[in-house]
């Protein structure tokens, strides 16, 4: 019964590891108790996006920011998110993302932020996979 619960229990929460995938599009995922992340890259179209779903609709705001704390810290923003889905997801597209993987790459957390909102997400194992992502972008494989 014990052993019934606990496999219950582990198979409830969402998966904490970061992923990559590749594919007709690469695909870079992780998910926790915050959010869903979820980058991308199209090579039919030559561009990157990442779509953030946080555990509670976003709410509006002009200016998007994702702050990189670690070794290798930075912030980044932009005006040119797009809110989704009735605020379920917020995305950016753009056909370069070198800071945006190099922040995922070599930070210990990430936190996006928009109006009053702030979602952070942590990074722990995130390089492997971001390198695997990469690798995917370029037609190499690791």
């Amino acid at each position: 019964m014990l052993r019934a619960l606990a496999v219950l229990l582990l198979t409830a929460t969402p998966a904490l590891a970061w992923e990559a995938r590749s594919g007709d599009v690469c695909e870079l995922t992780h998910e926790d108790q915050a959010a869903r992340v979820r980058v991308t890259y199209d090579p039919a179209i030559r561009e990157y996006a990442i779509a953030i779903t946080p555990d509670r609709p976003w709410s509006s705001g002009p200016i998007f920011a994702i702050r990189f704390d670690g070794p290798r810290s930075l912030t980044i923003s932009t005006d040119r998110h797009v809110i989704l889905g009735d605020g379920a997801t917020l995305s950016v597209a753009d056909r370069g993302f070198g800071n945006v993987l190099n922040g995922l790459e070599f930070n210990d957390t990430a936190t996006a932020l928009l109006g009053d909102r702030t979602i952070a997400f942590a990074l722990d194992g995130a390089g492997p996979a971001v390198r695997a992502f990469r690798a995917c972008t370029t037609g190499t494989s690791t």
